[in-house]
């Protein structure tokens, strides 16, 4: 299908209100709370999200242009901004946890790799607490190539989180070759799952599905009390969700003086 005009003249637009905030580098990480479901909690770990800003520092929303970028070269510059930015709040504050989005237009990415190779060769144990997360459809779409891929950074300390679980068509074949760490549930089976009894079951059999598979579950979307109820019953671990914190430019260590390398 040719797209039409109108569309097509939208998305070089985009592409370029992204490609010259990139060339600025009026780029950062938003950061969300993940929480653990069982007493005591406490945060697990952080996602960083990429956030582009326009030439009056307004933050870009991601839907406006996540899309249209995906396939070509800008896609892979964010995929490296994430990556750089995540390695250097690791290096900076020694007691928190990461995760990043990583695409599959980055695995097998030289540049990608370098940058990784480069703050690890500084600071080694920065892997311990470095969380990847790639979709569950992309995962599918190439699971030999993805296989490899967590098996040689998993050598380094680095986990990784199937994210968006359920949202697409589970390859049940490929779960024993792709070992992930983490599942993240996907967000249309947890919102409201207290008052879904079919999402309730879908759920259940999803976290059984990750224990089988050694893997450590996390839902996504939470915003209700009486969810996160229904999800510590069904055995979550942790927890996602604007009930828990929306993601921050300002995260709580910002304002801590730096205590273990300097950046």
């Amino acid at each position: 299908m040719v797209p039409d005009r109108a569309t097509a003249g939208n998305d070089d637009t985009t592409l370029d209100i992204v490609r010259e905030a990139l060339l600025r580098g009026d780029t950062m990480l938003a950061y969300q709370p993940v929480m653990g479901l069982r007493a005591p909690q406490a945060t697990a770990f952080y996602e960083g999200q990429i956030r582009l800003l326009d030439p009056a520092g307004r933050v870009i929303p991601a839907r406006d242009f996540i899309d249209v970028i995906d396939p070509t070269e800008l896609g892979r510059m964010i995929d490296r901004i994430s990556l750089e930015t995540a390695l250097k709040a690791l290096a900076r504050v020694s007691d928190i946890r990461l995760s990043i989005n990583v695409s599959t237009r980055s695995i097998g990415c030289s540049q990608w790799m370098q940058v990784l190779d480069r703050a690890l060769k500084r600071h080694p144990d920065l892997g311990a607490r470095l969380i990847l997360e790639i979709s569950e459809h992309s995962a599918f779409v190439i699971p030999d190539v993805v296989a490899g891929f967590i098996s040689e950074l998993q050598l380094k300390g680095i986990a990784f989180a199937l994210d968006d679980f359920g949202a697409g068509t589970i390859a049940f074949r490929h779960f024993r070759d792709l070992d992930f760490d983490l599942a993240k549930i996907d967000g249309q089976f947890v919102r409201g799952i207290h008052a879904n009894p079919d999402n309730q079951v879908l759920t259940a059999a999803l976290v059984d599905i990750a224990r089988r598979f050694d893997m450590f579950t996390v839902a996504e979307r939470v915003e209700d009390t009486r969810d996160a109820e229904v999800l510590t019953r069904l055995g979550v671990d942790c927890a996602q969700g604007h009930l828990y914190g929306a993601p921050t430019l300002r995260p709580p260590w910002a304002s801590r003086k730096a205590h273990r390398h300097r950046a």
